[in-house]
């Protein structure tokens, strides 16, 4: 039976309670009373008249009704029963934050705030205040708000590369609307990629209950150190099956420091593209392991062309580092910033050579939004459980629709949300990265060519943009 991944978040109790007699007890009273202070409920509004698939938050947030069940879904994609409510009444979604400053910065999920017209934030303390958005990324769906004010309790990150399978855990966030809920678990797992949920995944697994209305919430050690924000499970109810997901704190801190700083994340591009070594590439090439990341293309005058790279060469190491995962390595990439040198270990042609590339600015970064603001429309990544709702195959890529501004040029061309982009200006897409980076090439042209799927049905849109 196939396995729901959900946008959400929350931990309940671990093995813990499994310590030997000899052992003390865990407690997390501390860790409640430095860290229940700094977490605030988040609550977002969108006005009646956006085109929105999810009202503004991924199908599975509560969102009025019963959160995340089929018929709130529907209702919401496919129109009211009996017909729209003549007096349409705002859009409404919630999650999670946390403060990580005293004037009042707060790191939540992108997916929590993007495309709000209203964020208001609950402190623990009953005081609502009306926050800001700073800046959010999708690749990561790491996004940071913000509060007027002073003197606000926060939390500090620790780091998540020293994390240990096992280590205790707890969060605290508002499942269901129940506000400052902590519950606890462990680590189960580190550096899950694969998963479908953001474009850049290395994501921390824990046994922890992770329910709607926690999204955005810290994941924190007994030191009461934030090492992840959580952000979904993976589920065949929608309900706890104890495998959650949290964004380490590590990937998080970085994503958030270009927010606040400049209000966007530019991340750095090497130029090539990628397959990974199986057992079958290793014997063609005559290489001894199956592992590095095969170049099949290199794009023109960029970092990788510069830097005398080619097509069929081999990346076995970058900083030293051996690649055991194309993700790892894309995900490094793009995490640095541009004008960084990496040093290279290539096999060509049965000889190991030393190559030094200095990343570019990645075109994305400065045009794709320009550009998918002026079609005026939203995309996310394409879950399983999203593919199974919108009656997509198994296995199928693309970027889902997830809003589209009245009156835009998309609208007027006939998209809506819950359509598939599996192709723009002829570029096969998979994700958003592959989306945006379509788009950024397209920046020049007056007019965007989208291949759609619609249900069962595919076609061609040509949309002019101005």
């Amino acid at each position: 039976m196939l396995h729901k991944i959900l946008i959400a978040s929350s931990l309940l109790f671990s093995p813990l309670a499994a310590a030997t007699c000899d052992a003390a007890p865990v407690s997390f009273v501390p860790v409640g009373e430095k860290a229940i202070p700094a977490v605030v409920f988040i609550r977002v509004e969108m006005s009646a008249d956006s085109d929105d698939m999810f009202n503004n938050q991924n199908p599975f947030g509560p969102q009025g009704g019963q959160p995340g069940s089929p018929d709130d879904f529907f209702n919401k994609f496919f129109g009211f029963p009996g017909g729209r409510p003549q007096q349409p009444q705002p859009q409404v979604g919630q999650g999670s934050g946390f403060f990580v400053s005293a004037d009042g910065y707060i790191m939540t999920n992108a997916h929590v705030v993007r495309g709000a017209d209203k964020i208001e934030v609950t402190l623990n303390d009953g005081q609502v205040l009306e926050a800001t958005m700073i800046g959010n990324d999708p690749q990561t769906d790491v996004a940071v708000i913000k509060v007027e004010g002073k003197d606000f309790p926060f939390l500090t990150f620790g780091d998540s590369d020293k994390i240990k399978v096992g280590e205790p855990v707890a969060a605290i966030g508002s499942p269901f609307q129940l506000q400052a809920s902590l519950t606890t678990g462990v680590i189960s797992a580190k550096g899950r990629q694969g998963l479908k949920i953001s474009d850049l995944e290395d994501f921390i697994q824990t046994d922890a209950a992770i329910n709607p209305g926690n999204s955005g919430g810290p994941l924190l050690n007994l030191n009461s150190e934030v090492i992840g924000i959580n952000t979904a499970i993976v589920s065949r109810s929608g309900g706890y099956m104890g495998i959650g997901f949290a964004i380490p704190s590590n990937l998080a801190k970085q994503v958030m420091g270009q927010l606040i700083d400049k209000g966007a994340v530019t991340r750095a591009f090497l130029g090539v593209s990628l397959q990974p070594v199986d057992k079958d590439i290793a014997a063609g090439f005559n290489l001894e392991k199956a592992e590095g990341a095969l170049i099949s293309d290199i794009v023109p005058d960029s970092p990788a062309d510069k830097a005398g790279l080619k097509q069929g060469d081999i990346i076995l190491e970058y900083n030293g580092k051996v690649i055991k995962s194309l993700q790892t390595f894309r995900n490094d990439i793009a995490l640095m910033n541009p004008g960084t040198q990496i040093n290279l270990k290539v096999y060509r042609k049965g000889q190991n050579l030393n190559i030094s590339v200095t990343l570019a600015a990645s075109a994305e970064s400065a045009s794709a939004p320009a550009v998918s603001a002026k079609l005026g429309i939203d995309v996310d990544n394409l879950t399983p459980d999203m593919s199974k709702q919108l009656g997509y195959n198994k296995g199928e890529e693309g970027v889902v629709i997830v809003k589209v501004k009245p009156g835009s040029p998309a609208a007027m061309a006939g998209l809506r949300p819950g359509f598939l982009i599996v192709a723009v200006n002829h570029k096969k897409v998979a994700n958003t990265g592959d989306f945006n980076g379509a788009l950024a090439e397209s920046s020049k042209n007056k007019r965007i060519l989208l291949l759609v799927r619609q249900g069962t049905m595919t076609r061609f849109y040509s949309i002019r943009i101005d």
